[in-house]
Parts: structure tokens; sequence; C-alpha cells
């Protein structure tokens, strides 16, 4: 997979690289807050869906200096934060007349997670080889 990775980024380059995958995170980071709001509005809590929304979001939101500042490290944390998600999708797909919602929820979450890890791979060596030229 190493070998593979090197070759990649020798025939693309680091930096169109890292651009796709900043855009893959964006996205996918966008639709997994939005379906976590969907879910949190479906939720009839004494409460009303405040508390489910902030439940549900607060631990994406709590990467979002990470994203604007474009950190490897906060990166390669969400993508470790999204495979929960991708659990909760699962269990939720499950559940009758939930398929499509948690499947959906399953899949954005592992689209996060790769983007995640690719960007946190190629950002970081980009950065690495930046700070070796200069």
């Amino acid at each position: 997979m190493r070998a593979a990775l090197e070759r990649l980024e020798n025939a693309k380059g680091l930096d169109l690289l890292t651009a796709r995958m900043r855009r893959l995170v964006l996205g996918s980071y966008a639709l997994l807050v939005a379906l976590m709001v969907y879910r949190g509005l479906q939720i009839d809590g004494d409460s009303g869906p405040l508390v489910p929304i902030v439940a549900f979001v607060l631990p994406l939101v709590l990467f979002l200096p990470s994203l604007i500042g474009r950190r490897p490290r906060g990166h390669a944390w969400l993508a470790f934060v999204s495979l929960l998600y991708f659990s909760q999708g699962v269990m939720v797909a499950t559940l009758p007349g939930q398929g499509l919602r948690g499947s959906l929820e399953a899949l954005v979450s592992l689209v996060l997670f790769a983007g995640c890890t690719g960007y946190a791979r190629f950002r970081s060596r980009q950065l690495r080889a930046t700070n070796r030229g200069s």
C-alpha cells in the first residue's frame, strides 16, 4: 500500500493530491453535519430538537479549527471520530424504516475517513518537503 501511495504521489504531485483530499474532506464533513442536524430534528424529546442536534454535531464542530487551519494532526483525529459516526450509521441502518438514512450516514462517514487520512498523509509530506526546501 505504501509503495502504491508513493507512486501516486510521484505521478500526480503532492499539491494536487492535497487539494483533492481537502475538497473531499470539506464536502463529506458538511454533508455529515447536515445529516446529523436532520437526525437531531427527527428526535422528539422533552427539550425539543436542540439537545440532540448539539449532541450529534458538537464532536464534529470541535474539529472546525483544525479544518480551517489545515492541520494534518487534526484531520487524523477527525478520521478516528468519523469511525464513531460510521458505527452509529450501521446501527441506525438496522432499525426498521431507517435503512437509507443509516446507510447514507455510514457511507458519508467512510468518505470522511478516507479523505481525512489521505489529507493528513499528503499534507504532512507536503509540509515536510517545504521545510526541507527552505
